[in-house]
């Protein structure tokens, strides 16, 4: 996925999306987020994006309260494997941002690292993509070698995310015509989008 995708994907989590699950299964690591602002709802069952992260992959906890994360508390070392449900808000979302993993240093008091990568330093990042989400109540960061989306069992590339987010786009659009809600569009500020 070139960086256009990765900004849109950034986009489309934030506003709504919620963290939903966390499994870490030996070198993998799948993120799950539910409520994006992708495909219509008209024609999917769910709008879950799936993150997947591996090849030396790896995630590190950012907390101030053990109570944060404590679903932590199930991890399964001896296998490396942990699989966790549980719901929490999206506040913010980046990738490959190292000026926005410099704050988690300095807003929370604990970290906890979770990999199989021996040589692994949060300090230094050598892995080829990482991402940064941060919640309410902690922060992750989550990265490895290999990085693939998957929207309802669909892997992702760049072009059938900007489907899918063109999807979204034209369901809003029709909702809010539907609904007679005149918008402004940014880019014109004196017309109306619709």
């Amino acid at each position: 996925m070139n960086s256009k995708s990765l900004n849109l994907i950034e986009e489309v989590v934030t506003p709504f999306g919620m963290w939903d699950s966390l499994e870490i299964a030996q070198d993998s690591i799948y993120l799950e987020f539910s409520d994006v602002e992708l495909g219509n709802p008209k024609y999917n069952d769910s709008l879950n994006l799936s993150f997947r992260f591996s090849d030396k992959s790896f995630i590190v906890f950012f907390y101030n309260n053990i109570w944060d994360a404590e679903f932590l508390a199930n991890f399964d070392f001896k296998n490396h494997f942990i699989n966790e449900d549980f719901v929490l808000k999206v506040e913010k979302i980046k990738f490959l941002d190292f000026e926005y993993l410099n704050t988690f240093f300095y807003n929370y008091a604990k970290e906890k690292v979770l990999t199989m990568d021996n040589e692994f330093d949060i300090h230094n990042i050598r892995n080829d993509f990482f991402v940064l989400l941060e919640t309410n109540e902690l922060a992750i960061v989550v990265g490895g070698n290999k990085m693939d989306f998957f929207f309802n069992n669909l892997k992702l590339d760049s072009d059938s995310l900007k489907e899918l987010s063109n999807q979204w786009v034209l369901y809003f659009l029709k909702y809010r015509l539907k609904r007679n809600i005149i918008m402004k569009d940014p880019m014109c500020e004196h017309n109306t989008l619709i």
